[in-house]
């Protein structure tokens, strides 16, 4: 059996991958009740890094939809080079509606990572997942410092984001959407909250710009379950 070649380069989302966000965003809207937090925190111009946690495989296009419109077209979601391979449909779509940095999870990561720092020193806006892949719990998992990385080599501010309300509505165990909660007979709610921006200058080196966004997401995740 023939072995699929991994994808090495920035994908292109064109009109095909914008019309699949619009679809992808009228029926989010439509299914789910999406709240978004904090957007007076993203930057009105320039660059800078998105930084999230990783409930579902739709966080990149749900984060997308609480960007400013005229900063979408700058804005890249890093992915596994096997996501467009491996997953299906859904896969294949997200890869091209997130206009994706391949990284390979499974590999040597530093192409991707240098994809990633040219882009944010093209005054391209990049997303990254620190975690990797998807929680298997809904609880944050250890989050790798590629996310630093980046922000300090390219010298961009970093914005914390943090989803909740994805992994009741599509996680990695499910094998659909499932948008209702019908105990409660009402569309699950997904809440995406920007935080304040990080600036690598700020901190002496790599490892305490990790650990300054690693405690502005958890924190965000202990107010969250602790409503619950």
């Amino acid at each position: 059996m023939k072995r699929k070649k991994k994808i090495t380069d920035v994908q292109k989302r064109g009109w095909q991958g914008h019309l699949l966000y619009l679809i992808g965003m009228f029926l989010s809207r439509l299914l789910l009740r999406l709240r978004y937090v904090g957007k007076e925190f993203i930057p009105k111009e320039g660059t800078y890094l998105v930084v999230a946690n990783h409930q579902s495989m739709f966080d990149g296009l749900w984060i997308m939809g609480g960007i400013p419109k005229e900063q979408l077209p700058r804005f890249s979601v890093m992915a596994g080079s096997d996501l467009e391979q491996n997953f299906g449909l859904t896969g294949k779509i997200m890869f091209r509606v997130g206009k994706c940095i391949p990284i390979d999870r499974h590999g040597n990561p530093l192409r991707g990572l240098l994809l990633a720092k040219k882009a944010l020193e093209n005054d391209q806006i990049v997303m990254i997942h620190p975690e990797g892949t998807r929680t298997h719990d809904g609880r944050i998992a250890e989050m790798k410092n590629g996310a630093a990385y980046l922000a300090a080599k390219a010298k961009v501010p970093v914005i914390p984001v943090y989803i909740d309300g994805a992994y009741e509505a599509f996680s990695r165990h499910m094998s659909v959407p499932h948008p209702f909660d019908w105990k409660r007979f009402r569309r699950k709610m997904i809440t995406i909250e920007f935080c304040p921006a990080i600036y690598p200058e700020s901190y002496q080196d790599i490892n305490a710009l990790m650990d300054a966004i690693t405690d502005a997401l958890l924190a965000k995740e202990m107010s969250a379950f602790a409503t619950r």
